[in-house]
């Protein structure tokens, strides 16, 4: 009995001794506007099927309507990007190549809205409600029965900050450039449709700004 104390003692100082460091934490944008914003509304991702010239069948595309709104001070540069991310990892970059032929086909539905392809809408964007930009982003089906996907959409904040390793070292990329990150809008959704019943319904399950 006379070792029970001297054993305890032992157990405690090896759990002090090799517990392991918290992870560094990854950079999170702040929690208050830094720097300019936009003001950004979307609508819930709709699923059209679209007969393309040049294609034997019709092609199933995703897009997802939206406004930016320029509340800002002065005038800014209106850049966006929007990456869809299935359940798989797989990453689709809107607006690729895509025809004429699907773009008028979703301005024919939704007609109430004043919408612009994607490169109308590149560039300046100016102070005020009546110069918003109406546009859409528009993706090719990856597959018919997606589960889970995330929408990231950047551009919308001009935050970033320079990515960094455990002791505060700039990383860097394949090219010696520091990695930069953006502050993106994450968007998440479930398309609960299959291959019999593909993209109905979609389900918003929320959305929240991360670095990117």
């Amino acid at each position: 009995m006379r070792w029970m104390p001297m054993i305890v003692s032992v157990g405690l100082l090896a759990t002090a001794t090799f517990t392991a460091p918290a992870p560094a934490r990854y950079p999170e944008p702040s929690v208050y506007p830094i720097t300019w914003e936009l003001a950004f509304k979307y609508e819930t991702p709709r699923r059209i099927v679209v007969e393309v010239p040049g294609q034997s069948s019709p092609k199933a595309y995703w897009y997802m309507t939206y406004v930016a709104t320029n509340n800002t001070q002065t005038e800014q540069v209106f850049l966006p990007t929007f990456e869809m991310v299935t359940k798989e990892g797989k990453i689709i970059r809107s607006d690729s190549e895509r025809s004429a032929s699907v773009f008028q086909a979703i301005a024919k539905r939704e007609r109430s809205k004043p919408l612009q392809p994607a490169l109308d809408l590149q560039g300046r964007i100016l102070v005020g409600e009546d110069q918003a930009k109406y546009g859409v982003a528009i993706w090719e089906e990856p597959e018919a029965e997606l589960g889970s996907v995330t929408i990231y959409v950047s551009g919308l904040s001009g935050e970033t900050t320079v990515l960094k390793d455990d002791n505060g070292k700039p990383l860097t990329d394949k090219d010696g450039k520091e990695i930069v990150l953006r502050k993106t809008l994450k968007l998440y959704f479930t398309v609960r449709g299959d291959e019999l019943y593909a993209g109905d319904p979609v389900v918003k399950n929320g959305e929240s700004w991360v670095m990117r």
